[in-house]
């Protein structure tokens, strides 16, 4: 498992593990069933505290990315598919207010950016 800190970004450190763990689980690098790190050994591995390590655990079991079997660890859950689908409905809708703020700034209408995003669409699906 892949995660990288930074101190710099002012986000709070059990949140960066959070976010890490919860984007490649629903990426599907981390698969329904494998083993997280220990608690433990994931704070020792980015020199945190427990507590912090501890905390961002809690938070994906509370939202279901994650459960733990008492002695055994904790294990990336299954995705519950309409969940993944929401969390991918939001990052869209996200990326599309981007492209409308952008193509504001740039003067580009509606009519403009439905273009370009036809011909990317099709282009696609050659």
């Amino acid at each position: 498992m892949n995660i990288l800190i930074d101190n710099r970004s002012g986000v709070p450190i059990y949140t960066q593990i959070y976010t890490q763990i919860r984007n490649q689980i629903t990426e599907g690098s981390v698969k329904a069933n494998d083993p997280l790190p220990s608690i433990r050994s994931l704070a020792k591995d980015l020199r945190i505290s427990v507590i912090t390590t501890k905390r961002a655990y809690d938070e994906l079991e509370k939202d279901g990315f994650i459960y733990t079997v008492a002695g055994k660890g904790c294990f990336a859950a299954e995705m519950n598919t309409e969940l993944l689908r929401e969390e991918k409905l939001c990052q869209i809708e996200q990326m599309m207010e981007q492209i409308r703020d952008t193509a504001s700034v740039c003067g580009l209408q509606k009519e403009d950016v439905l273009e370009m995003w036809n011909t990317i669409w099709e282009e696609n699906r050659q």
